[in-house]
């Protein structure tokens, strides 16, 4: 098949399959052979290593990302009558967690360059329920993390940091995740390192300790030591804690993953490099950005185009894409546009301009440590020649 002058290619080409090696699946048939395969040692090393890699003082391994956030705001106390700060441009579970906690999700609008939460908003949205800023660092570029926290300590409030795209990110020399921060990371197939599904919560010792407790059902022991030769089959329930658990199963996975994200991360930066240098100067599109002293965990690739200079809209420019064999998706629908939060908070699409307006124009481009260069070349020859085939300039 082929469409003008391009040549289509056969296969199709996704945006972000997990990238497994024959080191994480000669672990995973390890662990299965050693007899312990739900939390026990391997999560216990992997939590070290995750800590020691991003400088954070503890880490908790979970079973998501979803789960980590839950946990800090119970670890936090919030619940009933309290308010967390977040953006609507992120997945959906951002805000469902301080939901179940029985708070209310506060939104406020994004930045034009970044998409990520406009920190200069987020200082009139705080009322004397405010107990927390959730900010989400999307796509892996790091949020203005000094405005927020001199708010945070202003105003008494907590931060935990969606930092489910930003594994490896770092604002202004500091690693996301690091030095004490409370950070929420995932291992969902398409992130940075995958797990198959996965998280890790990061904050001080103390933090940590008590996070512990919260993930397994409130007790006061791990399972690996009640079932180790010097441990005892006693335990206390002290709270009531979520089953949020990693397995060893998991963790064997993400042990090589995270000793193989360096290369990973290099990679996905040459990607980016030749994306940047294949895009430059095209005025029907708008390439992310990577702000000063910002180095982005580059989870996503994602475009806009300028919908002024082309004849075809968002969606109609990815089925195209799609019939060129290039998967694509959209990171996100703002959650202003979901019938929930519609119906409950009487949000409509209109709302949070930025975020609104931005959501038209979004396409997530291929971007993995498997893409080779030809793969690329492809994508970006893809998408040249249908901005070229539907200029209006």
């Amino acid at each position: 098949m082929s469409k003008g002058q391009f040549k289509v290619r056969k296969d199709f080409l996704p945006f972000s399959p997990p990238f497994i090696g024959s080191d994480e699946i000669a672990a995973v048939v390890d662990t299965l052979k050693s007899g312990w395969i739900t939390t026990g040692p391997k999560v216990n090393r992997f939590e070290e290593e995750f800590a020691e890699f991003l400088g954070a003082p503890a880490a908790l391994a979970v079973n998501s990302a979803t789960s980590a956030l839950a946990i800090a705001l119970a670890v936090y106390g919030i619940g009933p009558g309290d308010e967390v700060i977040t953006t609507p441009m992120t997945f959906c579970s951002t805000a469902h967690v301080i939901e179940q906690a029985g708070a209310m999700p506060v939104m406020v609008d994004v930045e034009p360059d970044t998409l990520n939460i406009d920190a200069n908003q987020v200082r009139s949205s705080i009322t004397e329920k405010t107990r927390a800023i959730l900010p989400v660092h999307l796509y892996g570029h790091p949020c203005e993390m000094d405005q927020l926290h001199e708010m945070a300590l202003r105003f008494n409030l907590n931060i935990i940091e969606d930092a489910a795209h930003a594994l490896s990110a770092s604002y202004k020399g500091r690693s996301i995740g690091g030095q004490g921060s409370t950070a929420a990371f995932s291992f969902y197939a398409t992130k940075n390192i995958t797990t198959g599904e996965g998280g890790m919560l990061t904050g001080d010792t103390d933090f940590i300790r008590q996070a512990r407790v919260w993930s397994l059902h409130g007790m006061s022991g791990d399972v690996h030591r009640r079932n180790s030769k010097e441990g005892t089959w006693k335990y206390d329930v002290i709270l009531p804690g979520f089953k949020s658990n990693m397995t060893d199963i998991q963790a064997a996975i993400g042990l090589h993953q995270l000793r193989r994200l360096p290369s990973f991360q290099a990679r996905r930066r040459e990607i980016v490099r030749r994306y940047n240098s294949a895009f430059a100067n095209i005025e029907q599109l708008q390439l992310p950005a990577e702000g000063d002293e910002i180095s982005s965990a580059w989870h996503l690739y994602v475009i806009r185009l300028n919908l002024d200079a082309i004849d075809i809209d968002r969606d109609l420019f990815i089925e195209e894409l799609r019939k060129m064999n290039v998967g694509t998706s959209v990171h996100f629908i703002p959650l202003h546009f979901h019938s929930h939060f519609q119906k409950k908070y009487g949000y409509s699409e209109s709302d949070f301009p930025v975020a609104s307006s931005n959501f038209n124009r979004i396409i997530t481009l291929p971007l993995h440590p498997g893409l080779a260069d030809e793969d690329v070349d492809y994508v970006t020859a893809a998408v040249k020649y249908l901005l070229d085939h539907h200029s209006n300039v």
